[in-house]
């Protein structure tokens, strides 16, 4: 697919999916502020797959000045320090980075599950990794909380239980394939690519099993100056994120080849399986605070966190623009 005809299908999808509604909308809030805006890049993340198609969306919407900004995966600081607008990312890492008093705004829910625990034949299920070692990229780090979380909810013991393995030169799903760490928390394309080379076994998939599965894995965030000046630009980005949401679920294969054209991807297979199996259709079923509330509660209990769910809410939310997405796109 030429990029013309990659561009041809987006606006078409853009007209055939609610082009009266948009109309409509756009002309009951008015001008934009700003027609330029700033969005992190984390290559080789394919779960923010919506972050990465929205380009000629937030077009129809009337951004002309549309800038990729690359951090590394997991990161927060680029949006918390205002280098760049918007943002998708894990809910934990929003919780952790708004208690640490981050001025981040988050709009609303994108996707649910993306991280599984893989192990290696010899683990079984999470309890079974008491006495074995866990690799992370640093002790704090997003995969460190959320595995420190999955072990303390079976009763494990996080800290005195598992060893934390960390090397800063080495990813750990590269000491997993060694054989040199017994599990890891991993994200597409990872999982895609152990699972085609028949490496070690999942015991934890958050699309499928609870708690985890209840609740959105990744969330997209404002930076809070950027929400409070530009209200309208603001919503007008969450509905092109969310129109994009709908695009993955509704077209995942079209959408993966625009991922791999686009340079965020270099395998479409991977691309593919992972689109098909995330779900991106529950942006309108559920409800983002509740995400937060979860994790902010288990974060707290485990120590990464000082602050409450309703502090968490109340400095880093803002949902009246969802909602407002929601009436329009379903009227």
């Amino acid at each position: 697919m030429t990029m013309m005809q990659t561009r041809r299908w987006f606006l078409g999808t853009i007209a055939a999916g609610a082009a009266f509604r948009t109309r409509r909308a756009l002309a009951a809030e008015g001008a934009l502020e700003t027609t330029s805006i700033r969005i992190a890049k984390s290559i080789p993340a394919i779960c923010v797959a919506p972050q990465y198609i929205a380009a000629e969306l937030l077009r129809a919407e009337g951004f002309t000045d549309i800038h990729y900004t690359e951090q590394p995966p997991g990161a927060t600081e680029l949006i918390a320090h205002g280098k760049v607008d918007f943002d998708t990312n894990y809910a934990s890492n929003y919780v952790r980075a708004i208690d640490a008093g981050a001025t981040i705004t988050l709009l609303a829910g994108v996707h649910v599950g993306c991280f599984e625990l893989f192990a290696n034949e010899g683990t079984r299920t999470i309890t079974d990794l008491k006495g074995k070692s866990v690799g992370v990229q640093g002790l704090g780090s997003n995969g460190h909380a959320l595995v420190t979380l999955m072990a303390a909810q079976v009763g494990l013991d996080p800290v005195k239980d598992i060893q934390w393995v960390t090397d800063p030169k080495v990813q750990p799903i590269e000491l997993f394939e060694q054989g040199k760490i017994d599990a890891f928390l991993g994200a597409p394309p990872e999982l895609q690519e152990l699972r085609a080379r028949h490496i070690g076994r999942v015991i934890v998939n958050s699309t499928l099993d609870r708690p985890w599965s209840q609740y959105f894995c990744c969330m997209l965030a404002g930076n809070q100056e950027f929400v409070r000046k530009y209200p309208v630009a603001a919503k007008r980005v969450l509905r092109a994120y969310l129109k994009a949401a709908d695009l993955c679920a509704s077209d995942p294969a079209r959408v993966a080849q625009r991922l791999v054209d686009g340079g965020f991807t270099p395998r479409y297979e991977y691309a593919l399986q992972a689109l098909r199996e995330i779900p991106y259709d529950k942006w309108q079923e559920w409800d983002p605070e509740d995400t937060i509330r979860f994790y902010a509660l288990r974060l707290r209990d485990a120590r990464f966190i000082k602050s409450t769910p309703q502090k968490i809410i109340a400095d880093g939310t803002d949902w009246r623009f969802l909602d407002e997405v929601k009436r329009e796109l379903k009227a």
